[in-house]
């Protein structure tokens, strides 16, 4: 079980950090790069066309602004890529957003919301569980627990009245 995270820059770590920690919760192998679709294109197709013979399942491609690098790399592996926009100063990440999503036929992208790792960690857990079995089990515990603490919650609003 292995996820490869691709950013378009160092500053958007603080961001696919969050993402990191889901899929590691999960027990999921993680290996993340810093290749950008415009500075080191020839790398990064090099690099996304090299991940399904080194055993990567998932990739998560993570940029801001013209947000090219989730489509460059869904258009040179086969491998299920999601995109997640990075919130730039500009336009709020809605520039970062609509260049993922908006993807030609043939060249799909799963998108998540703009900062939305916690979410891409989770899509990559739930496209995985499809081939092991194991983290379907845990993806039904980590949604009860969810459900539990909104329990919780209610409960303390409940008291009050």
């Amino acid at each position: 079980m292995k996820v490869a995270i691709l950013m378009g820059s160092d500053s958007d770590f603080p961001v696919v950090e969050k993402c990191i920690d889901v899929l590691k919760d999960f027990g999921v192998s993680v290996e993340a790069r810093v290749l950008s679709a415009h500075r080191t294109p020839h790398l990064a197709v090099e690099y996304a066309m090299s991940l399904e013979e080194n055993g990567v399942d998932v990739i998560i491609g993570a940029a801001g602004k013209a947000a090219h690098l989730p489509g460059v790399i869904a258009g040179v592996s086969v491998l299920p890529v999601i995109g997640l926009p990075i919130k730039s100063s500009t336009m709020d990440g809605l520039d970062s957003l609509l260049s993922i999503v908006q993807m030609p036929s043939g060249i799909p992208v799963a998108t998540v919301a703009i900062n939305g790792a916690e979410n891409a960690g989770l899509l990559a857990v739930q496209i995985l569980s499809v081939k092991y079995p194991e983290l379907r089990h845990k993806l039904h515990t980590y949604k009860k627990k969810m459900a539990d603490q909104v329990l919780v919650k209610d409960a303390s609003i409940q008291d009050r009245y």
